[in-house]
């Protein structure tokens, strides 16, 4: 089978595109192999992608995260979806479905928008002691489970430790979460550090963890309803804004997307 290595802003995908009728695979156990770092390809998901309508333009999209386990909502899989849709197809605009749920995509010359469903947002669900300081966690479900806390330093926190307490906390149960820790960054910008549920480590972008993170600080009054730049740890910020026709429902979330390379699975 014919690959794609591709990440959005440093999150890294296995990408398999329209594998027609032959393409069935058990891809729970392929996602574990395939994303090993040290004796697969290496990544943070493994992401299938079929081509189910031309005109319009429509795709099924299923992430499976690099346990095995299924992603209700990856921003950045399905960013990376429609920019391989982009040049494969020509779409520019295009439907994206994941896990039950349609999500809009457009594609420009240097980045490609998704939007992501905001649902239930829950203030201080959760505090634990992080560095001596007792810190609370807002909740805010973005098509999956996210927790955000506000800090003074990201870059002070030990994620792994710190996000893995958090991801297992018994408040959480059992589903666990996504756990995001925030720090403003000036006007309208923000600076993020993601522990990810099923990969079960930091990575270095999430696409809706920054919609999470973009929510609570809204909430807070550290932002205002409009584009926020999410600073992320690979360097390649992604942007978040409210979606005009929806402004309090749906977000959209945008940045770069590049193919690292290309292969034939043996």
């Amino acid at each position: 089978m014919h690959f794609r290595k591709i990440h959005g802003a440093g999150n890294d995908f296995v990408l398999l595109s329209d594998l027609g009728p032959d393409g069935d695979n058990e891809w729970p156990k392929e996602a574990e192999r395939l994303c090993a770092r040290r004796t697969g390809v290496g990544a943070d998901g493994l992401v299938i992608s079929t081509l189910v309508s031309n005109r319009p333009a429509v795709l099924e999209v299923t992430c499976f995260n690099a346990d095995g386990s299924i992603a209700t909502m990856c921003g950045n899989a399905l960013r990376c979806s429609a920019w391989a849709a982009h040049h494969d197809h020509g779409f520019q605009q295009m439907s994206l479905h994941m896990a039950g749920v349609v999500h809009e995509a457009v594609v420009s010359d240097d980045s490609v928008w998704v939007t992501a469903e905001v649902g239930e947002v829950l203030p201080r669900r959760l505090q634990v002691v992080i560095n001596g300081r007792p810190t609370w966690f807002d909740s805010a479900h973005t098509g999956t489970e996210h927790v955000v806390a506000i800090v003074d330093d990201v870059d002070a926190i030990d994620t792994a430790m710190v996000g893995g307490l958090v991801r297992h906390h018994a408040d959480l149960a059992p589903l666990g979460t996504n756990v995001n820790f925030v720090e403003p960054a000036g006007d309208q910008a923000l600076k993020i550090r993601t522990y990810e549920r099923g990969v079960e480590a930091e990575t270095l972008s999430c696409g809706s963890g920054a919609v999470a993170a973009v929510v609570v600080a809204t909430m807070r009054g550290l932002v205002a309803r409009r584009a926020v730049t999410v600073h992320n740890r690979v360097g390649e910020p992604l942007t978040v804004r409210p979606h005009d026709a929806r402004p309090n429902r749906t977000h959209w979330v945008g940045g770069p997307v590049t193919t690292a390379f290309e292969g034939v699975l043996a």
